[in-house]
C-alpha cells in the first residue's frame, strides 16, 4: 500500500478491470476512451482494489476493443482475477500530449459554457459520444436573480460549427449556441 500523501490529486478514471487474461497474471481492462492512449502509454496505474494503490505496468496493448496488460508483481491468474472490478486511474499529468485543438474529455468537464453573445449556457457536466462526434452535456447553473427561469440541460455537438473557443486556463468554452436552443 502507499501513504495517502503520495496519491496524486489529479487522478482520472480511464477504465476498469474486467478479468484475467492468460495464465500468467495478465489482466483485461475496458477503457473509457475509444483510443485508450493513457492506458497504453502511462507506466503507473492506480487501482482501487482492495484500496487505492499504485501498480507498475510491464506492458499494455489494445486487443479486441479492450486493453490487455501485465503488471509488475502480478504473475498468477488468481491474483489477476481478484482484481476484477477495480477501477484504473491515471494521473492527468501523465496523459500523452495532444495535438493543438484536441482535448481530453476530462479537461472539458467543469468548464463554464457561454455563447457568442456572452450569455451563460451553464457548465459542462459530462461528455458522451454518438459515434461520429463527441457531445457536451451542459447543465444550467441556477441564477439567483431569475429563480423562475426554465433550467434545462443542453446537448451540444463538439464540432467546429458550434465550438468556437476552448480556454482551459480560463475554464471557459464559447459556443455558437442560442439560449433558446
Amino acid at each position: 500500500m502507499t501513504d495517502s500523501a503520495a496519491i496524486p490529486d489529479d487522478l482520472v478514471q480511464v477504465g476498469h478491470i474486467t478479468g484475467a487474461y492468460g495464465l500468467r497474471g495478465g489482466i483485461r481492462v475496458t477503457p473509457y476512451s475509444a483510443d485508450a492512449d493513457a492506458l497504453l502509454s502511462v507506466k503507473t496505474w492506480w487501482l482501487d482494489k482492495p484500496a487505492l494503490h499504485p501498480v507498475k505496468v510491464r506492458s499494455a496493448k489494445y486487443h479486441s476493443g479492450d486493453v490487455t496488460a501485465t503488471l509488475v508483481d502480478v504473475t498468477d491468474r488468481n491474483v489477476a482475477e481478484a482484481l476484477k472490478g477495480a477501477t484504473v486511474q491515471v494521473s492527468r499529468a501523465e496523459f500523452p500530449a495532444l495535438p493543438e485543438d484536441e482535448y481530453y474529455w476530462s479537461d472539458l468537464i467543469g468548464l463554464d459554457a457561454v455563447n457568442l453573445q456572452g450569455e451563460a449556457l451553464g457548465k459542462v457536466a459530462d461528455m458522451m459520444s454518438n459515434g461520429p462526434q463527441s457531445i457536451l452535456r451542459i447543465v444550467p447553473v441556477p441564477d439567483a436573480s431569475a429563480p423562475e427561469a426554465k433550467l434545462e440541460e443542453r446537448l451540444v455537438p463538439f464540432v467546429d460549427q458550434f465550438v468556437k473557443t476552448v480556454d482551459l486556463e480560463a475554464k471557459l468554452i464559447t459556443l455558437d449556441w442560442g439560449l433558446d436552443f
